[in-house]
């Protein structure tokens, strides 16, 4: 399997693939550990004590959820498909025409070093390298800084869905591609099937 490599604001290359069955227990404990960030912070986006094996195992069999593997275990993790929730993105949306995110988590040791914006990317040139013109993503309708923050990487508010079931709810995408506009060093990407990509981010 060929990796996707990039180097973001840190001193060390961090290799981005596809996670493994072995990789399940370090995923787990990476989103537990955000979990719990946030909800010490009043914010239930995800449940307190993470997301049970279930609902993650899943993910990684069906290919979709990639890690950066840090030194001690994941340093970030996204899973990435074109599953629209039907809750929340109606027929006009257009599902078919986006890449959706989830999970999109940084170890916290990592916090602060671009990772997440760096993953966004890469799920942008992936909407492009499939054909589609959306990224998008739901998050928690009540995080006002977790949407000023995608709205920082170029994302807009499309609407709130608010059900009374779901913590999440505020809906965002961003055309496919790159956030556009922002400096820094040329990244290279290696795309999962093989074909290479090097932009500017």
């Amino acid at each position: 399997m060929h990796s996707d490599t990039f180097h973001p604001t840190t001193a060390r290359r961090l290799a981005l693939r596809r996670a493994t069955g072995t990789d399940l227990p370090g995923v787990l404990a990476l989103l537990a550990e955000t979990a719990g960030w946030l909800n010490r912070r009043g914010v239930r986006q995800w449940p307190a004590g993470g997301f049970p094996a279930e609902r993650i195992a899943p993910l990684i069999e069906e290919g979709t959820m990639y890690l950066l593997d840090g030194e001690e275990g994941p340093a970030a993790t996204l899973a990435l498909d074109g599953h629209a929730d039907p809750e929340f993105w109606a027929a006009e949306d257009g599902p078919e025409s986006a890449l959706y995110v989830h999970k999109l988590s940084v170890a916290r040791a990592h916090s602060g070093r671009g990772l997440g914006e760096a993953l966004l990317d890469w799920a942008g040139l992936r909407v492009l390298a499939t054909g589609r013109r959306w990224l998008r993503l739901d998050c928690s309708k009540d995080n006002a800084r977790l949407q000023d923050y995608y709205r920082g990487q170029r994302f807009a508010h499309l609407r709130t869905v608010d059900l009374p079931h779901r913590a999440s709810g505020a809906l965002f995408q961003r055309a496919g591609g790159l956030r556009g506009g922002a400096a820094g060093a040329a990244l290279p990407f290696v795309d999962l099937r093989g074909s290479s990509v090097r932009q500017h981010v």
